[in-house]
């Protein structure tokens, strides 16, 4: 593995050249990088910490997911992560501008739990469904940044490590328990009253059968909300 992470950073040196730096952090950084010779844009993650969920996304392919197309580990735990470049806004931007009809909201976040299914039925939880983690490729919408991703471990009570965002998280990634395919469902509920209401639902929840749908997904107890995205998806 360390031969391929050092083969691709070589590679990358040689053919593609840095065009943008999308995220850094003390985690490590989010670049778009472009092919010299096609001018193909595509998104560079390095990073420290675990790369379980991108190896395994490795061999699949999903409309509502971006194509992982490498994925090196180096010495430290330090991964290389080369993926496609999803062409878009992400909702965080658009949100900016205008909120969403209920018939808008129910066709990203249906394609959002496409997304979420196919992680889900590899036994990984996204832990970080957000705004800014979702962008509208033309009519499709795409999950990315898996950074914060992990594969779920029933032996384990909690989180190995508590990673999230904060409003979005749901409360079992603040150690009280582990998370699981829940724990998206939750943080989707709160991603889809802020696109209906601009605001957390602890503030102002969405009105009608919406919002007694987010009412569902973000209850406390994991236990009382959705079970799985499929039935979140026959709610909506």
């Amino acid at each position: 593995m360390f031969f391929i992470y050092e083969w691709l950073l070589k590679t990358l040196e040689n053919a593609f050249d840095e065009v943008k730096i999308l995220k850094k952090s003390s985690r490590g950084t989010v670049c778009r990088i472009r092919h010299r010779a096609t001018g193909k844009n595509f998104i560079l993650r390095r990073y420290t910490g675990n790369a379980d969920v991108y190896q395994r996304l490795l061999s699949l392919s999903c409309p509502n997911l971006p194509r992982i197309l490498e994925v090196a580990g180096g010495e430290g735990k330090n991964w290389c992560i080369l993926e496609e470049f999803v062409e878009g806004d992400t909702l965080g931007y658009l949100l900016q501008g205008a909120l969403f009809s209920p018939e808008e909201t129910r066709k990203i976040i249906r394609q959002v739990c496409q997304g979420l299914w196919v992680l889900h039925s590899m036994d990984a939880v996204h832990r970080d469904v957000k705004p800014e983690n979702v962008i509208l490729r033309g009519s499709e919408a795409v999950l990315i940044d898996f950074d914060a991703a992990r594969l779920h471990k029933p032996e384990h009570d909690t989180d190995t490590l508590i990673l999230g965002t904060t409003g979005f998280a749901a409360p079992e990634q603040y150690g009280l328990s582990q998370t699981d395919p829940r724990s998206d469902i939750y943080s989707v509920g709160i991603l889809m009253n802020v696109m209906l209401t601009g605001q957390h639902p602890s503030k102002r929840l969405a009105e009608g059968r919406l919002g007694r749908v987010v009412e569902r997904c973000t209850r406390v107890n994991p236990r009382r909300r959705y079970p799985n995205v499929l039935r979140l998806m026959e709610a909506l």
